[in-house]
């Protein structure tokens, strides 16, 4: 239930100190949650735009599907083995998140900019590996900023809008970065991307929350890392968001190239439906989040609202299956968005049971290793979309499996996952 609101605090005139410090404090809330927002709309933009370039990459090196593929898997090598081996969520959970997050937003941007730099498969390979790295720290950080600072009955829009941000990242890069990339060329593109995101560092040491290291007493009671794997539902979690990401990490890494080879569409025009694509997605995150907010602030439990809305997402999103098989362009294109707006309902509820269940003493721990498996799925959907590809020779059955998975992990979500309530540690 949400909490009782005062009727004092409503009667309150607008010069009283406590209005004056409930608005004080609502608006650096909303200024921490734009700059969250703004990080992972920079994070996903940097970890997209090899796909966009792909295309001309190829070409220029001279590199086969699956050494694409591999330069797209070597991303998530370090992404979530960094989190599975629970670096990301203690670094997380040890320090002051604001400060993590700083340090890795700085070492993936520099990677951003050195890829412009290199030549080679192996150089391009070493670069994403570090990319990965700096970016490991970020949805730990964020859980654990989440669960420490807010309700459960605004966590629902809060993780929507940075899943928002993570959708609106690569539907801007493809759009605007089809066009650099085949006006200035993919080098200039990466350079100039990594250069000028390092200036979102200058507000956020301003606003930063500073308040987020954990004490030696917190400590001793927050679980370890096996105490979380010891719990059904961490593995629902787990297992559900492997699914869920491969599913996402499918469109981000493949559907340019598929638009292009097996459709024939001019970057431009591939820029644009990815846009469309990634918009659907964030849209349709937005409005999941807010509604179920209410939902939950009106009376329903947790536990109904999060899984009913988890679950329908991942379902309909089956429908991404006979995408590459209709003949019709535009038939499949629209059946492409559907499948996008559903994917989008259930990305705007699955890290806010995350954040419930753990609670702050184990976010980021709980979210690392949730994170680490989950983009393990990054790597299987690189190289094995890559493979299927070069030998059938279509995108056929990668659509089929992308829809499978999702239904896998719709059962994951809904049959694993216990009760979203908060876990007692201390027991």
């Amino acid at each position: 239930m949400p909490p009782a609101r005062s009727s004092r605090f409503w009667a309150a005139p607008s010069s009283s100190p406590l209005h004056n410090s409930v608005r004080t404090s609502i608006r650096a809330e909303i200024i921490l949650l734009t700059l969250l927002v703004i990080s992972i709309f920079i994070n996903y933009i940097d970890r997209s735009n090899l796909s966009i370039a792909a295309p001309i990459i190829q070409g220029e090196l001279g590199l086969s599907p699956v050494q694409v593929g591999s330069l797209f898997s070597a991303f998530f090598w370090t992404y979530a083995l960094v989190q599975l081996f629970g670096i990301a969520g203690w670094l997380a959970d040890r320090f002051p998140a604001g400060l993590v997050l700083a340090a890795g937003y700085l070492l993936w941007s520099g990677a951003t900019v050195v890829t412009g730099l290199v030549s080679g498969f192996t150089a391009l390979f070493l670069a994403r590996l570090v990319l990965g790295a700096g970016e490991s720290v970020a949805y730990p950080c964020y859980s654990r900023i989440l669960a420490a600072d807010l309700p459960e009955h605004r966590r629902g829009l809060a993780n929507a809008l940075i899943d928002a941000g993570s959708k609106l990242g690569p539907a801007l890069g493809s759009y605007i970065g089809a066009m650099l990339v085949t006006s200035i060329g993919w080098r200039a593109f990466f350079i100039g991307l990594g250069a000028g995101s390092l200036v979102w560092l200058l507000p956020w040491f301003r606003w930063m929350p500073r308040s987020h290291a954990v004490t030696a007493r917190a400590r001793s009671v927050g679980p370890s890392v096996w105490q979380i794997a010891q719990r059904r539902s961490a593995w629902g979690t787990f297992l559900g968001h492997f699914c869920g990401n491969y599913f996402w990490f499918f469109l981000l890494t493949w559907l340019p190239t598929y638009l292009v080879k097996e459709r024939g569409l001019s970057m431009t025009r591939m820029g644009q439906i990815s846009t469309l694509a990634y918009l659907a997605i964030a849209t349709a995150t937005i409005c999941a989040g807010w509604l179920s907010d209410r939902w939950i602030a009106a009376g329903a439990s947790p536990t109904r609202v999060r899984k009913t809305v988890i679950v329908t997402g991942l379902t309909l999103a089956t429908s991404i299956m006979p995408v590459a098989v209709i003949a019709d362009m535009r038939a499949s294109i629209t059946l492409l968005f559907v499948s996008c707006m559903s994917f989008g309902v259930y990305v705007s509820n699955h890290w806010a049971t995350t954040q419930t269940l753990s609670g702050p003493l184990a976010a980021g721990r709980w979210t690392s290793l949730q994170n680490g498996i989950g983009n393990l799925s990054g790597i299987a959907a690189s190289w094995l979309t890559g493979f299927v590809v070069q030998e059938t020779g279509s995108f056929h059955l990668a659509f089929v499996v992308a829809g499978a998975v999702a239904l896998t992990g719709a059962m994951m979500w809904g049959l694993v996952v216990g009760r979203v309530e908060p876990v007692r540690w201390d027991e």
